[in-house]
């Protein structure tokens, strides 16, 4: 188990990191004032620097104890961008129901975390293709005692369901069965660990990845088998990737070149795999696919 002094080091030191990252994000964003007016692509070139919405999600994009922002989605976006011209990556760190209302609101010029992919978002947001295919678990207490394995089983059970604020389980849960009134919505995988920790709810659900890493060292907790949601009676495999504003269809597709290029050499994988991602989460699908269900 982490030592929750360690923990909580470790989240202020996020919440610190998004305030000192969050004024710099203001900073840039009057700076881009002066850029010359052209495509997004073109101003981001003539301006060096790229900002890019996080939300503090492990392992998608986060501030790590040291104050630096890692993270797959941003890893990743540091490699394209530069492949674009862009030299300079800024992170802007914000909760992640704040993502998409801050991408419009030009707080940032693109979403770096790894956001799943669905309709709703879509007619939001413009995405580039996934770069990975991901399914959800559930953190429940050690030996799961309420035996819980899927949605449906929180119904049966009625057991007390928790989950991130903007997470796509929200949907899965509702679908299930699972009164929305009766979810209880926590700021992130971190907070959702210690609400099981400490009995305020008996499941957190996340992605499979997310969960599986923020329990590792956990003695109170464990995470159950990864599993596909049922969404109209079919199982559905979620993929996340960048997203960005609607009109921004140039930068979208000079972002897919470039990704396509590194899914074909193998260095996509090489960049996602210290983030505990297996070759089983990389993925072919499309975000056409994905924008269509």
């Amino acid at each position: 188990m982490v030592p929750s002094r360690r923990r909580g080091i470790r989240r202020r030191s996020l919440l610190a990191g998004a305030a000192v990252l969050g004024t710099a994000g203001a900073v840039g964003a009057t700076g881009c004032s002066r850029v010359p007016q052209g495509s997004t692509l073109e101003r981001l070139r003539s301006a060096g620097t790229v900002r890019l919405g996080i939300a503090g999600e492990v392992p998608f994009g986060y501030i790590d104890e040291s104050g630096e922002f890692t993270g797959e989605a941003p890893e990743l976006a540091k490699v394209i961008f530069k492949r674009l011209g862009i030299a300079n990556v800024q992170p802007v760190a914000t909760e992640f129901g704040s993502l998409i209302p801050g991408l419009g609101s030009q707080q940032f010029d693109v979403v770096s975390a790894g956001m799943y992919i669905n309709k709703e978002r879509c007619g939001q947001v413009l995405f580039a293709d996934p770069e990975y295919q991901m399914l959800d678990a559930f953190i429940v207490r050690k030996g799961n005692p309420e035996n819980l394995r899927n949605y449906q089983d929180v119904v049966k059970a009625k057991a007390r369901f928790a989950t991130g604020a903007g997470y796509a389980e929200i949907g899965y849960a509702v679908e299930a069965g699972i009164p929305e009134k009766d979810i209880v919505i926590l700021q992130d995988q971190v907070a959702g660990l210690n609400a099981v920790e400490s009995g305020r709810v008996d499941v957190f659900a996340g992605t499979a990845l997310t969960t599986r890493t923020v329990v590792a060292k956990s003695r109170k907790a464990e995470v159950t088998e990864a599993f596909a949601p049922l969404v109209g009676g079919k199982e559905k495999v979620d993929g996340g990737g960048f997203a960005f504003r609607l009109n921004d269809t140039e930068l979208r597709d000079a972002v897919n070149t470039e990704l396509h290029k590194m899914k074909k050499s193998g260095e996509l994988f090489r960049i996602l795999r210290p983030f505990g991602f297996s070759k089983d989460e990389m993925t072919t699908m499309t975000a056409k696919e994905l924008c269509a269900v």
